[in-house]
């Protein structure tokens, strides 16, 4: 919520106005809240870096909080909350993470609920700004046409023009995230023509030197249109037009995850055939023209990311907030290089094992699907506890 309001501007600047100057030099700015940290960030031409540093800092240290903004807001807000409840294969996710992490943090919307966000106030926010917003809990990146000490003045002197630094006491912070329960299945009555399906794993923190195995086995798996998961269900049996692998990584914590949509009648079927993946990569690993095609691919995306500067800067400020050390790109293709068949295998049968599996599953039938998902997968109910439905 705040980071919409930001960009309502303050007593210098409407909304209007700041659209229109971004306009006006041929950008924009943008905001995104992650489950960890909020970015704001433009990209702009090096001529308009110091009055874009300028009105960013308007933005972010200046927030009015005027009561129509908040209200007017809080409408917008309400609708994308509205938007995300219209889609199943959203509204599978979010299952998904409350089923992993319960109630810390990481298994709850980033979004909000309705509750929340009829419950905001301008006293609210701005004690939530005043908390968090300062100077000593922000970094602040940079990637293109920029000379580092030019940069650091121009941040000085337009960016953090008029505001304090001071040095605050560390902020508390939770205990270590665990999964919330094992082997547990949730669902939800959705009136979708599909059932939507989500398994997750806890997964690895984005410190541990095995995320590399762990994006070599996602690729491997179900994250490319080369992958298993994609060959067997939809090219070869055609039981899905989406299913794919993913994975996420976090200061403690991690998921892995399988996510795919079939219609009632195939998802017992289809479930079978993830079932059969998921114990063949554990049993029998990967071969060596997967690892090495797994490998290339992730070699060769990362470095095409790299030509956008959105993407180094992101990277490195990400890097730096969650005090993830920056390694170079020839250090990260040498990592994802050095993975072996043998570590995969070793981090599919750690993550991927039958007692920290939780099923989130929406359909208009949700029960009867959960059913035929358990009996695919040999999860027995007394080892099931359910889920309240979202």
């Amino acid at each position: 919520f705040l980071e919409h309001l930001l960009f309502k501007g303050n007593e210098r600047w409407s909304a209007t106005d700041i659209n229109r100057w971004f306009d006006g030099i041929g950008s924009d700015a943008n905001a995104a809240t992650t489950k960890e940290y909020t970015v704001v960030q433009s990209r702009v031409l090096e001529r308009h870096l110091p009055d874009a540093l300028g009105l960013m800092g308007e933005l972010v240290w200046h927030p009015a909080f005027r009561d129509a903004d908040i209200a007017s807001e809080r409408e917008v807000i309400l609708e994308e909350i509205a938007m995300y409840a219209d889609s199943p294969s959203d509204v599978v996710h979010e299952l998904a993470d409350e089923l992993l992490f319960g109630t810390h943090g990481l298994g709850r919307p980033i979004i909000g609920t309705e509750a929340s966000i009829l419950d905001a106030s301008a006293a609210r926010m701005a004690d939530f700004h005043q908390r968090w917003y300062r100077p000593e809990r922000m970094v602040i990146s940079a990637a293109g046409d920029v000379d580092h000490d030019h940069m650091l003045a121009l941040v000085a002197d337009r960016f953090l023009s008029g505001v304090t630094v001071e040095r605050l006491e560390p902020a508390a912070t939770s205990e270590r995230t665990r999964p919330a329960a094992l082997a547990q299945t949730g669902s939800a009555a959705h009136d979708a023509e599909q059932v939507h399906v989500c398994l997750t794993w806890p997964g690895l923190a984005r410190t541990d030197d095995r995320r590399f195995a762990a994006a070599v086995l996602d690729t491997v798996l179900g994250a490319t249109p080369g992958s298993r998961m994609f060959a067997q269900v939809r090219e070869e049996r055609g039981l899905a037009y989406s299913v794919y692998s993913f994975g996420s990584q976090f200061a403690d914590a991690g998921q892995v995850g399988i996510y795919l949509a079939v219609r009632p009648d195939r998802v017992e079927e289809a479930m079978s055939v993830v079932r059969t993946e998921l114990a063949d990569v554990c049993e029998r690993g990967i071969s060596d023209e997967e690892l090495d095609r797994a490998q290339r691919h992730l070699e060769g995306r990362t470095l095409l990311s790299m030509e956008s500067t959105s993407v180094r800067g992101n990277r490195l400020g990400a890097s730096l907030i969650t005090g993830t050390p920056v390694e170079s790109i020839a250090t990260t293709v040498a990592r994802i290089r050095s993975v072996t068949c043998t570590d995969v295998q070793e981090i599919a049968r750690e993550l991927l094992n039958d007692e920290s599996m939780c099923v989130a599953v929406v359909a208009e039938q949700a029960e009867q699907a959960e059913r035929d998902i358990r009996h695919a997968l040999g999860v027995p109910a007394s080892r099931v506890s359910q889920a309240a439905s979202v």
